[in-house]
C-alpha cells in the first residue's frame, strides 16, 4: 500500500521521538561518569544518534548476509552502561572501544550458531521475555511522569498534570479519530503536551541555541582502541545477553507483521547487530540492541511498513550530522514524554500477554516458567541492589531485570520442556508442543 511522503515522514518522526530519550541517555550517563568535556559529550551524543540510524537501516535492509527485514529500531543497549563505566574507569576509554569492537566481531561469527537455538525460544519463552521487557520499562515511564529522577520538582502537580494530560489526549485521539490522525496519536500527544508545557514555562530552548549546525564524524575520536582480556570477555557477554533480548523482539514483530521467521532470518538479524556494534566501536559510539518501545508504537499505530523505519533511520543520520535539529527533540519535557511512554510500554506488555495466549496453560510447568521469569524480571527491576555483592562479571546477568527474567525463562524451558519432554506431549499435536 502506497503512502503519502508526509504521512511516512510524520510516522518516522514519531518513532524518532519514541526512542530518542532512551538513545541519548546512555552517552550522557557514560560520558558523565567518565568525566568527559562538554565538547566530547556533544560528540558522543551526536555520533550515537547517527549510528542508531545506520544500525537501524542495516537491520531493516534484508540481503543475503545481514538484516532481518522487519520494521525494527536499534538503539544503544542499557545493559552495557555499567560495564562500560567500569571498563573506562579501570582500563581507560580506549579499552571500552577495543572490547566493543571484538564483541561485535564475535556476534557476527556466532550468528549462524545462535540462530540454531530457536528451539529454546517457544512462545512460553518469547511471550515471557516480551512481557518482562514491557514490565521493566514501566518504572522508567513512572519516573518520567514525575519529572525524571533527580529533578528538583519531582512529583510536582504540574509534572503529573502534564503527563496524564498528554496520556488522556493520546487516548482521546485514539478513541475518536481514524486513519492517519490515529496512527500519529503519540506524536500529536507529545506536541500538544509540549505546547502546554511551554505556556507553563517548562520548556527550555537553551540546548537548541548552544548546539552547532554541523558536526563531522571522526573514526577513533577517543584514540586507537586497546584490547584487554577482561573488558573483551565482559562486553562479549553483554552482546550475547542483548541477542537474547533482541530475539524476543524479533518474534514479537514477526507475530505483529505475520511473517514467520526462519533460522537464516535470525542469523542475518544477529549479524546486522554485530556489524552495528563494530561500527559503533570504530566511530566511538555504543553496542546496539532492539528497542521495544518502538514495537509498542508499531502496535499502536498499526503501520508496519519498513518505509517508515527507513525514513526514521535516515532522520537519525541527519540529526547526527546536524546537532541543532536534533536538540529540538530534547525540549520535550520529561513528564510529557512519560505520559506517552505509559501507552507505548503498556502496549509491549499487552503484546507479550497476547503471545502467551498461544501457550498451553493446562501445563503447570509452563505456568511456573512464566511465574518465575516474570517474577524475577519485575523483582530485579524493583530491587536493583539485590545482587550488589556479586562480582562485576556476574552482575551483568543479574542487574538488569530484562536479562535476569529472560535467562530464567530460557533456563526453565530447557529444564521442563527440552531436557525432559512432558509425557502428555504424545497426545498433543506438534504445534501445541512447540507452544509449550
Amino acid at each position: 500500500m502506497k503512502q503519502h511522503p508526509f504521512k511516512i515522514a510524520s510516522l518516522g518522526i514519531q518513532h524518532v521521538l519514541a526512542m530518542y530519550a532512551g538513545a541519548v541517555i546512555v552517552p550522557l550517563i557514560v560520558g558523565g561518569a567518565l568525566n568527559l568535556t562538554g565538547e566530547q559529550l556533544t560528540y558522543l551524543v551526536s555520533i550515537d544518534i547517527l549510528m542508531c540510524g545506520i544500525a537501524t537501516i542495516l537491520q531493516v535492509w534484508q540481503n543475503r548476509f545481514f538484516g532481518i527485514g522487519l520494521p525494527i529500531v536499534l538503539g544503544c543497549t542499557f545493559t552495557a552502561v555499567g560495564p562500560m563505566i567500569a571498563i573506562g574507569g579501570e582500563y581507560g576509554v580506549s579499552a571500552i572501544y577495543g572490547s566493543i569492537l571484538v564483541s561485535g566481531l564475535v556476534v557476527v561469527l556466532i550468528a549462524q550458531f545462535f540462530s540454531k537455538l530457536i528451539k529454546f525460544f517457544p512462545p512460553v519463552v518469547t511471550g515471557s521475555v516480551v512481557t518482562i521487557i514491557g514490565i521493566t520499562l514501566i518504572p522508567v515511564a513512572m519516573n518520567n511522569i514525575a519529572g525524571g529522577q533527580g529533578s528538583p520538582d519531582f512529583g510536582s502537580l504540574s509534572n503529573i498534570s502534564l503527563a496524564f494530560g498528554t496520556l488522556l489526549f493520546i487516548i482521546l485521539l485514539y478513541r475518536f479519530t481514524k486513519g492517519f490522525i490515529r496512527s500519529v496519536a503519540i506524536l500529536l500527544g507529545l506536541a500538544g503536551g509540549t505546547i502546554v508545557a511551554a505556556l507553563m514555562g517548562k520548556v527550555n530552548f537553551a540546548a537548541v541555541g548552544e548546539a552547532s549546525w554541523f558536526h563531522m564524524v571522526k573514526p577513533f575520536y577517543f584514540g586507537t582502541p586497546t584490547f584487554e582480556w577482561t573488558p573483551i570477555i565482559t562486553m562479549t557477554l553483554v552482546a550475547i545477553v542483548s541477542l537474547v533480548e533482541s530475539t524476543g523482539v524479533y518474534f514479537a514483530l514477526s507475530d505483529i507483521t505475520g511473517r514467520k521467521l526462519k533460522e537464516s532470518d535470525l542469523a542475518k538479524g544477529y549479524r546486522a547487530e554485530g556489524i552495528a556494534i563494530m561500527l559503533g566501536a570504530l566511530f566511538n559510539a555504543f553496542p546496539y540492541t532492539t528497542y521495544s518501545q518502538n514495537v509498542g508504537l508499531l502496535q499502536l499505530t498499526g503501520v508496519k511498513t519498513k518505509n517508515v523505519i527507513y525514513t526514521m533511520g535516515t532522520m537519525l543520520v541527519i540529526l547526527g550530522f546536524v546537532p541543532k535539529i536534533g536538540a529540538l527533540t530534547t525540549v520535550i519535557p520529561t513528564s510529557v514524554l512519560g505520559g506517552a511512554m505509559v501507552a507505548m510500554f503498556g502496549m509491549v506488555i499487552a503484546y507479550g500477554i497476547k503471545m502467551l495466549s498461544k501457550v498451553e496453560f493446562a501445563s503447570q510447568e509452563n505456568l511456573l516458567i512464566i511465574a518465575c521469569s516474570v517474577g524475577m524480571g519485575l523483582g530485579v527491576t524493583a530491587v536493583p541492589d539485590l545482587f550488589a555483592q556479586l562480582p562485576e562479571s556476574v552482575k551483568i546477568l543479574t542487574n538488569n531485570g530484562i536479562v535476569a527474567g529472560s535467562l530464567t525463562a530460557i533456563f526453565l524451558n530447557i529444564v521442563f520442556n527440552v531436557a525432559r519432554p512432558r509425557k502428555q506431549s504424545q497426545t498433543t499435536n506438534p504445534s501445541s508442543q512447540g507452544a509449550a
